[in-house]
């Protein structure tokens, strides 16, 4: 299965959420898409919209400031 990539560096609250929202609807059920975000808040707002989605983080990462978050779409 291909990995979408989404790089939303530099995006503040709430864009990278928006934009993930976005792509997930584009792809099909059991895509995975990897999110890319620097948003200082985002490792809590993904969290917390993964949560109550239903898609599943499979994956989140944290390089110095710069979050990787892969998601699989539920």
């Amino acid at each position: 299965n291909e990995v979408c990539q989404l790089d939303l560096a530099g995006l503040r609250c709430p864009m990278p959420i928006l934009k993930t929202k976005q792509k997930l609807q584009s792809l099909p059920k059991g895509a995975q898409l990897r999110v890319i975000a620097t948003d200082p808040h985002a490792e809590i707002d993904f969290k917390a919209y993964l949560a109550r989605s239903e898609h599943k983080l499979i994956s989140f990462n944290d390089y110095d400031e710069r979050f990787e978050f892969l998601i699989e779409k539920g």
